[in-house]
């Protein structure tokens, strides 16, 4: 993996999620990804989301270095975004501490804001 690095580290920021004017996700114990010179993505612990907004669809991909994510869409505020949300539910082994958790695309949420305060 010494091609591609991937870091993950926690981020004791605080994590808001909004879609539809409604906070879908909020913690401050998120984990951040980076990968290559793609921008860091948050992944937030299920239990820190609204998981009734979310439905788990039949979409399916496959990262070489992270494994097999699954999809959620997400409704919140009379707006839906299908495949807004994925997780790796059981990621290869050097990435195993995102197990289970999840991660939004910016562009089908309304914001990922983190504050520093």
């Amino acid at each position: 993996m010494t091609d591609h690095p991937i870091t993950i580290t926690p981020n004791p920021h605080r994590i808001r999620v909004m879609l539809g004017g409604t906070i879908v996700a909020e913690t401050t114990r998120a984990l951040t990804l980076r990968e290559g010179g793609l921008p860091p993505v948050q992944y937030v612990p299920r239990e820190d989301a609204e998981m009734d907004l979310f439905d788990r669809t039949e979409h399916r991909t496959h990262c070489p270095y992270k494994g097999d994510a699954s999809y959620f869409s997400l409704t919140a505020g009379g707006v839906e975004r299908a495949n807004a949300v994925w997780s790796y539910e059981t990621p290869f082994p050097k990435v195993a501490a995102i197990a289970g958790y999840l991660a939004f695309y910016p562009n089908k949420v309304d914001a990922i804001e983190e504050f520093t305060e």
